[in-house]
């Protein structure tokens, strides 16, 4: 795994400066590094409609009852579906944060913007690539995630952000410090502190500044414990050792979306209903139901081994959290109604990924492609929008791109690879493309892409492609029937042997252009 190019860090002076933690007032904040950035604001307009896009971090469609879930796990999110366009297939292009936002934000996939490693960044000419840019002239642009992998990506595109937040703005506690040593290298220095006071996937690298580190976050939890306790009585979450409460999140948005100045675009990425799964009291038991769905086949890949009964459990502390985040997401909705925002505001509502719980596999660590952990909601509400229209044409969340683009009055970019989503134009015929999504983390950022679990959906066909794995001994394919298979049951690869060889050679002449694309810089 690569780290993200910047000036390197110093690791003698790094673990100095970390024993060091205790006696450190990181209360502190370096001027202006958690405050607006100082990007030049084009004059507004009034005849441009605001664009919110919000995202909730690890929402799978599967777990929403306007997808047909049998939980009401959200009924604010299907209020808001009543005034909205709402996408039934739609596909995140990785399994987790990195890729599929960095696809949300440039509108390209893994294999051109990179963005594939945990800690991933995207390629440099990829942050003048995003809708940021798309929407300079009159927009005041802001961005802000509770995800720290997500604020890795916005701070690669601050110089198209008026305004632009660390996640500390709105946590509870705040355990990084790296960054403030380092103001200049925040993607390097999140990374450094990664490996030597956590860990990730692997040991930390340093044991006496890691056990250091653990007593004081520990200090810092049992505070949260006592303050917030009755709130959240299973803990408070946390992201890389950062906590936050949802409430605030959604207070701070509320505040500033009132204070922009219009027309905006705004980009809110929430860390809910991303594990750990601590849903606030009144939701503690909602879905102690005795619900179990289907049990699936496990394959080469379940690399859990998690029984049903965990899975089971595991589902519905998550379902139980999601009820939670849709509370919130139901006082913002209602704000963006009684302040009559939403006539002159364009509301996308989307997720970077799904979640799982079946196959042996709790959560989206894990090489798997399943539905669960790519087929993500989609809801958007035009200005002043009154009724629902369902959408079943499948969707990639590298369309968002071009469709803001189109709602700026602008042509889609040239660097996109997604297309205007159906319901914005009146061409409604785009069944026959082919969307992909992929997992890479296995595979070296600057290597030819021979490494991973790559996805071609052709409706109804969705192929996976598992390839280069060296704990498995040959390439494998799965297809599937979504239309008639929903829940990925039946394997077709050894059946329907035409359609797998034609969807394999579409996905390898894929992987092939790009992999030449990459080499020669574009």
């Amino acid at each position: 795994m690569m780290k993200p190019s910047s000036r390197k860090i110093n690791r003698r002076d790094f673990l100095k400066l970390a024993l060091a933690l205790p006696a450190m007032p990181l209360a502190a904040k370096l001027k202006g590094l958690d405050r607006e950035s100082q990007a030049v604001r084009m004059p507004a307009s009034d005849k441009q409609p605001n664009i919110l896009v919000l995202v909730f971090d690890t929402l799978s469609a599967a777990h929403l009852p306007i997808f047909g879930y049998p939980r009401q796990t959200t009924p604010n999110i299907s209020r808001f579906a009543e005034r909205a366009l709402v996408y039934h297939n739609h596909f995140a292009t990785g399994n987790f944060t990195s890729p599929g936002t960095a696809s949300i934000l440039t509108g390209t996939y893994p294999w051109s913007h990179r963005a594939f490693h945990l800690h991933g960044t995207m390629r440099p000419q990829y942050t003048a690539r995003s809708f940021f840019h798309l929407a300079a002239p009159g927009y005041h642009r802001l961005g802000y995630s509770h995800n720290m992998l997500v604020t890795s990506l916005l701070y690669q595109l601050r110089p198209d952000l008026e305004s632009f937040y660390f996640s500390r703005e709105l946590a509870l506690a705040d355990t990084q410090y790296s960054d403030r040593l380092f103001p200049q290298d925040y993607n390097a220095s999140f990374w450094s502190e990664s490996l030597i006071m956590r860990g990730w996937s692997t040991n930390p690298s340093s044991l006496f500044a890691s056990q250091l580190y653990r007593l004081w976050k520990a200090w810092k939890e049992r505070g949260l414990v006592q303050k917030y306790g009755l709130d959240f009585p299973q803990g408070i979450a946390s992201d890389n050792d950062v906590f936050y409460r949802l409430e605030d999140g959604i207070d701070w948005g509320i505040e500033r979306l009132g204070d922009l100045p219009q027309p905006f675009l705004t980009y809110l990425h929430f860390l809910p209903p991303h594990h750990p799964y601590y849903t606030r009291r009144e939701f503690v038991g909602l879905f102690d139901d005795g619900y179990s769905p289907v049990n699936k086949p496990r394959n080469s890949f379940s690399e859990m081994g998690a029984t049903k009964k965990v899975l089971n459990q595991r589902r519905q502390a998550y379902d139980e959290y999601l009820a939670y985040a849709d509370a919130e997401f139901g006082r913002l909705y209602d704000h963006l109604n009684q302040s009559g925002l939403l006539e002159n505001t364009c509301l996308i509502f989307t997720s970077d990924h799904g979640e799982m719980f079946e196959r042996g596999i709790w959560g989206h660590s894990t090489r798997v492609m399943y539905q669960p952990l790519i087929r993500v909601p989609l809801l958007i509400s035009k200005p002043g929008q009154a009724d629902r229209e369902d959408i079943k044409i499948p969707t990639s969340n590298v369309d968002l791109v071009p469709t803001l683009a189109h709602i700026l009055g602008q042509p889609a970019p040239d660097w996109s690879e997604g297309r205007i989503l159906p319901g914005f134009t009146g061409e409604e015929d785009q069944a026959e493309r082919s969307l992909f999504a992929m997992e890479m983390k296995q595979n070296p950022e600057h290597a030819p892409l021979q490494v991973g679990s790559f996805v071609l959906v052709r409706w109804p066909y969705k192929l996976i492609h598992y390839r280069g794995y060296k704990d498995y001994s040959s390439e494998k394919d799965e297809l599937y029937n979504l239309q008639n298979d929903p829940e990925e049951l039946e394997n077709l690869a050894a059946v329907e042997t035409e359609t797998a060889r034609s969807l394999r050679q579409e996905l390898e002449e894929k992987l092939q252009s790009a992999n030449q694309a990459y080499q020669s810089g574009g």
